[in-house]
């Protein structure tokens, strides 16, 4: 149902610390009309061109601040997502995406208050770096 809320367009890019390139990222918004705290996320997924990325590779963020791993992830309730303010989803890889034409896939699973099964969205996206 909010599978076009999932890895926002434009937002995949390589990321760069101390001037080397650590890995990429992407954004997404929640796929829920309401926000919920970071405990309830279930599970995120990256796939680049058919590979997935190891869910110890995967690193989220809701302020670009506090990073957490999906396992921290799974005990933080301090931090909220709310509806319509994105999560950034880092994934730390050496030298990040190559240039060029890449197919991303990007899987969020959330529990929410009231819904006995959880709700996950997929959304693929052709991007290209520069």
């Amino acid at each position: 149902m909010f599978d076009n809320n999932v890895f926002l367009e434009n937002t995949c890019q390589n990321i760069e610390e101390a001037s080397k390139i650590t890995g990429f990222e992407l954004k997404t918004n929640i796929t829920y009309y309401r926000g919920i705290p970071l405990s309830m996320v279930n599970d995120i997924g990256v796939e680049v061109d058919g590979e997935k990325v190891a869910r110890e590779d995967i690193l989220c963020s809701v302020d670009e601040v506090d990073w957490f791993t999906l396992d921290e992830m799974e005990t933080v309730t301090s931090y909220k997502w709310e509806y319509g303010e994105p999560l950034t989803v880092r994934v730390r890889q050496d030298g990040g995406l190559s240039k060029g034409t890449h197919e991303v896939a990007l899987d969020v699973v959330v529990r929410t208050a009231y819904i006995p099964v959880p709700l996950a969205g997929r959304k693929v996206r052709t991007v290209e770096i520069a």
